[in-house]
């Protein structure tokens, strides 16, 4: 790729607005910059403290219009930044009042404001459907602002609160998975694991995300086996497949003549030997 053409070129940095959020592209706009740097980026809410997650790089398909990196970020944008957490937790503590004195069936789970103050985001989380628009126009009156309100599902309520998982370590959710990928109970049975609802179970009560992590692995190494239940020849003796071990891409046999479980690789196998 020659000089002029490197030039011409967009440059995009990944940056982060929020811990945990999505990572959103921006134009680096020329600035030199590395990974943890706070920038202010245009957003369609108003300037924004960002952190960046991913420098620099070329990016030839990147979209016309792309929104840019306006300035590393100083001491005071920091503190404006800080100044509108502040106001976050007190519109929180105010909310929740509210919620409390109605009986609403709902949890507020976090408060968003917009960098310049002019917009208020709620989001509250529940069993059941709730209508909140008069709660959203008492809220709007009290704070003298425009509020959004918005209700949340059991996952994306644990990520905003966090905690740590059953393994010891922050969730998954709420520390660097950016986006929800569907889980189901078939990515536990293809490990061969038990389907017990509480071991399955994350802290949102929905199936573990992580389930899904090592799903694929485990589908391609099961490609091969014979099926549990399927009777065998093996040079090990012959009999009926009663269990897999997918990571070594072994099967345990119970052979007819003695009923005692052997393991045989892919290679013992007589049929796998005669095609070779």
């Amino acid at each position: 790729m020659d000089e002029q053409h490197i030039a011409r070129t967009p440059l995009v940095v990944g940056v982060r607005l929020r811990p945990s959020g999505k990572i959103y592209d921006f134009d680096a706009a020329g600035l030199i910059l590395v990974r943890d740097d706070r920038v202010m980026v245009e957003t369609e809410r108003g300037i924004a403290l960002g952190t960046v997650v991913v420098p620099p790089r070329p990016s030839p398909g990147a979209p016309r219009g792309l929104q840019r990196v306006v300035k590393k970020a100083d001491a005071r944008d920091v503190a404006r930044h800080d100044q509108n957490l502040q106001r976050e937790r007190e519109l929180c503590r105010t909310a929740l009042g509210m919620v409390r004195a109605r009986n609403l069936p709902l949890k507020l789970v976090k408060v968003e404001t917009a960098p310049d103050g002019g917009r208020a985001l709620f989001f509250f989380a529940g069993e059941e459907r709730v209508d909140v628009r008069d709660l959203g126009r008492e809220l709007g009156q009290t704070f003298g602002t425009r509020v959004e309100t918005k209700q949340i599902g059991a996952r994306d309520e644990t990520k905003a609160t966090g905690g740590v998982g059953p393994c010891g370590r922050e969730l998954c959710c709420s520390s660097w998975l950016q986006e929800f990928q569907p889980v189901s109970v078939k990515m536990a049975k293809e490990q061969g694991l038990s389907l017990n609802p509480g071991k399955l179970a994350g802290m949102c009560g929905r199936l573990k995300c992580c389930l899904r992590y090592e799903y694929q692995t485990y589908v391609e190494l099961r490609k091969g086996l014979p099926a549990v239940g399927a009777r065998i020849e093996s040079v090990k003796g012959n009999g009926k497949v009663v269990r897999h071990n997918v990571l070594k891409r072994t099967v345990v046999v119970r052979r007819e003549d003695d009923n005692v479980e052997v393991e045989a690789t892919l290679d013992d196998l007589v049929e796998r030997r005669a095609d070779a």
